[in-house]
């Protein structure tokens, strides 16, 4: 079991993969725009006051997942999807609140960003695979089933610095999603490749489904919410708007959009 909090919390209840209670995340956010550290550095040697402000990214979320369940989590940008992905995998930690989890959690977040620019993409995936825990002869064994599935077999000795945006992607989510996790956090990654890739990407999370992972699923792409999700969470400047079927969850969603026009 995996807790946000190191202190005594109560076991979460039985058939839980996640539970969140009471999470709340406030950043500082300057009031005026500063173009670069230095900037900001400058003003601070001179004396001079940088005002903030207290912006919520999340507002008291309650939330529960069951072991097995696929939760789609939709909303606007800014909503403070890829942050409740952030306090749940640990990335973040939250300014009020606790969550709790069971299992291993691997988080698809912000794919490719652990590159190393410099090096190969050899390299990178024994990198990769060190960060998440795997030894090198554990990566070996993994290695030419990741580079297929990453389509990437005459590139995979050039520098990352050499990739496009989309090959490095599709580096991350092939090394990404080649363990057995518990939960699985998935945030926008159906844009990595063309579509026969998205196709790829869409039947391994369905294979994970299938074995029992729990899934936590942000995307834009409402159709693939209602395709492959048990229960839609919607999210509305840190809060939750609306939860339940995904049918209904996205027809409310939309229906907002058509009243503002």
């Amino acid at each position: 079991m995996n807790m946000q909090d190191p202190a005594a919390q109560p076991s979460p209840p039985l058939g839980s993969a996640i539970v969140v209670r009471g999470v709340s995340v406030r950043y500082s956010v300057p009031t005026e725009s500063l173009a670069t550290l230095k900037e900001y550095v400058i003003r601070r040697l001179q004396g001079r006051q940088i005002g903030f402000r207290e912006f919520w990214a999340l507002k008291g979320i309650d939330l529960e997942v069951h072991k097995g369940e696929a939760l789609g989590v939709i909303g606007r940008n800014g909503a403070g999807k890829s942050t409740l992905l952030k306090v749940i995998s640990r990335i973040l930690r939250p300014t009020e609140g606790r969550v709790i989890t069971v299992g291993t959690v691997a988080p698809l977040i912000e794919l490719g960003t652990g590159f190393h620019a410099e090096l190969t993409g050899r390299e990178n995936v024994f990198l990769n695979g060190a960060m998440l825990g795997f030894s090198h002869r554990q990566m070996a064994a993994k290695f030419d089933r990741i580079v297929a599935f990453a389509e990437l077999e005459d590139f995979i000795d050039a520098p990352i610095r050499t990739y496009s945006s989309g090959m490095t992607m599709r580096l991350g989510f092939a090394i990404a999603t080649d363990v057995d996790p518990d939960i699985l956090m998935i945030d926008e990654i159906l844009s990595v490749g063309d579509e026969a890739f998205q196709q790829k990407c869409i039947r391994r999370m369905q294979a994970f489904r299938e074995a029992g992972t729990t899934i936590l699923y942000v995307s834009h792409s409402l159709g693939s919410i209602t395709d492959l999700c048990d229960r839609c969470l919607w999210l509305e400047h840190g809060a939750i708007a609306a939860q339940g079927s995904p049918k209904d969850v996205v027809e409310a969603y939309r229906s907002m959009f058509k009243q503002h026009g």
